[in-house]
């Protein structure tokens, strides 16, 4: 198949859907890690053409969603500071801190640029040197690579006016973090596709042998979701446990090899809290120490600012696919996305904002 139609094409979802049925005999319960592919399976209600032996979680694969609240105010404390130019992808703009957020720095009168890739960030350094400008470097290692490519390109060119806000995570130790957690249910994982486009996917193999769980690397087509829950349930009914590759059009087992390169060139792998959940161990990139004049913590001295999540909030229990939005209490009441009480209703990946995109009705 060439074209996104095709992907869509309900004919073939039906008949997916069919086989699904067709094999299940045992209840399971997988989870999809991308927020991207919980978006696809609400919107287009994937869910509802499956067997009601199979319940599907959402996970953490929300990099706005999993930011922690302290990297929030220390961007705020960062943006607030006079001069300074602050980038950032947009969704990351809205998203609450303890009692603001940085559309308010903006509508203050901070300089508050959204962009669209931290290389742009480089060119505004460059074009303001009296000014430091800090770009919000969130995400999975979908976006690591550009992160480290603006790194590299700031080194070469002498842009010393230029530091990274880095909140880099990583996907394996958060899927390992969920299978040790008391109230672990999923049994199989749909891995995201675009994370395994650059790093490949020989991470999850360990995984999949020590915890005895299908690992089924999956696009984000409704197509590309049912053919990777067939896969899923596949080996779980036939008692495998092994890690396989849906979105072989785009993913190779070694991943994208200048890109991991880059980013083992520019991070190291550190600790990291996630928002909701807490700290997962070796679950986040940081800067290595050769290039630790583009942190932007270090260089504004925020390093040790500290803050509390909203305890009202339960983002954290969805992301581990315990809870689903729903079952909040103040979920499209005191929880929408003009007030929201948490990231998972901000982001354009966030489980919650999906259901109140799609489902708040219902």
């Amino acid at each position: 198949m060439k074209y996104i139609d095709e992907y869509r094409n309900s004919e073939a979802a039906g008949i997916i859907a069919e086989d699904i049925r067709r094999m299940t005999t045992t209840p399971w319960t997988l989870m999809e890690v991308c927020g991207g592919q919980t978006h696809a399976i609400v919107r287009f209600g994937l869910d509802s053409l499956l067997p009601t032996e199979i319940t599907l979680v959402h996970g953490p694969g929300c990099p706005v969603c999993v930011t922690p609240v302290e990297l929030i105010e220390k961007a705020i404390e960062i943006a607030s500071v006079p001069g300074v130019i602050f980038c950032s992808f947009g969704d990351m703009l809205r998203v609450p801190g303890i009692s603001k957020d940085l559309l308010s720095v903006k509508a203050s009168g901070g300089d508050v640029r959204i962009l669209y890739s931290p290389l742009d960030a480089i060119r505004i350094a460059s074009e303001n040197p009296g000014r430091e400008v800090v770009f919000f470097a969130v995400g999975f290692e979908t976006t690591a690579p550009a992160s480290a490519m603006a790194v590299l390109q700031a080194r070469q060119k002498g842009i010393g006016n230029f530091t990274l806000l880095v909140s880099h995570v990583r996907v394996p130790p958060a899927m390992e973090a969920i299978l040790t957690a008391e109230e672990n249910r999923v049994q199989g994982f749909l891995a995201a596709g675009h994370v395994c486009a650059i790093m490949g996917y020989e991470e999850y193999e360990p995984i999949a042998r020590k915890y005895r769980v299908p690992i089924v690397v999956t696009g984000f087509e409704p197509v590309d979701i049912l053919q990777g829950i067939y896969m899923c349930i596949c080996q779980l009914e036939k008692g495998r446990f092994e890690v396989e590759n849906q979105y072989a059009r785009s993913v190779r087992r070694e991943g994208n090899l200048p890109a991991r390169k880059a980013i083992r060139e520019v991070f190291r792998v550190v600790d990291r809290k996630w928002r909701g959940v807490g700290e997962i161990p070796v679950s986040g990139l940081g800067l290595q120490e050769k290039y630790a004049e583009y942190d932007a913590e270090s260089r504004f001295g925020v390093a040790r600012l500290a803050a509390e999540e909203d305890s009202e909030c339960i983002s954290g229990f969805i992301l581990q696919g315990t809870r689903k939005p729903h079952e909040c209490s103040a979920f499209n009441t005191r929880c929408t996305p003009e007030h929201p009480l948490g990231a998972t209703m901000v982001s354009s990946e966030g489980a919650c904002a999906a259901y109140f995109k799609y489902r708040r009705r219902t």
